[in-house]
């Protein structure tokens, strides 16, 4: 159920950066979700739209970036992308690894159409 809080935040988050008198105008919004967020997709898409339903950013579309899980191992160099949450490099089997991406939660661009002039 973290998603529906999570979708509260993106939808705080848009009106931190478009006016008020914009938001109908909001149509695209991509979140970056690692593979390791912890986050279902699917919820997150979800609760989206059922709490911007009948608001002004009721058309706005949440699309989901998936990032995947990469790590680069101290022992062998190599960047590779594990397979599973386990930080283990699959060319070494080096266990003293760092994180380079998959934990990502971020709003990553919000789109706004053009207001229509009036004529």
């Amino acid at each position: 159920m973290h998603e529906l809080s999570i979708a509260e935040s993106i939808v705080d988050i848009i009106h931190q950066y478009v006016e008020e008198k914009h938001l109908p105008l909001v149509h695209d919004v991509s979140v970056k979700v690692g593979a390791l967020a912890g986050v279902v997709p699917d919820s997150l898409e979800f609760n989206f739209a059922a709490i911007t339903a009948d608001t002004p950013l009721q058309n706005a579309r949440l699309r989901i970036v998936p990032v995947p899980f990469v790590i680069r191992c101290n022992e062998c160099g190599a960047t590779s992308e594990p397979g599973g949450p386990i930080a283990i490099c699959p060319r070494c089997g080096g266990m003293a690894t760092k994180t380079l991406s998959g934990t990502e939660l971020q709003v990553a661009e919000i789109e706004v159409n053009e207001p229509e002039e009036a004529p």
